[in-house]
């Protein structure tokens, strides 16, 4: 089972917000979902449109949840912390890559 952590649609039409959830990447976007890990509110256009848990965020990652590439924007946004750790974790895996491929 792939986990993804992506936006779920809430609200009704027009008035949409979003919850940022924990979820098998098989199921619809508005589907059962494993864990909310925070949410996101387009409508206000201050810096309080979003909240995220960020110790439930770097657990999934780290147990190897993908993370949608607007998720990772709204991580960079409220959760900056975490957005360093993806990018030590992505620059650390390349050198590893080019450390075997200098190897050879």
């Amino acid at each position: 089972m792939a986990l993804t952590i992506r936006m779920r649609q809430q609200g009704s039409k027009n008035r949409q917000t979003f919850r940022v959830v924990v979820t098998d990447e098989r199921t619809p976007r508005d589907g059962k979902y494993i864990e909310k890990l925070g949410w996101y509110n387009p409508l206000v256009e201050n810096d309080k449109n979003v909240q995220l848990n960020s110790e439930r965020l770097q657990f999934w990652l780290d147990n190897g949840a993908k993370i949608s590439d607007r998720v990772k924007n709204l991580v960079c946004r409220a959760a900056p912390d975490v957005a360093k750790q993806m990018a030590a974790k992505k620059v650390a895996s390349r050198d590893k890559a080019r450390a075997k491929r200098n190897k050879k």
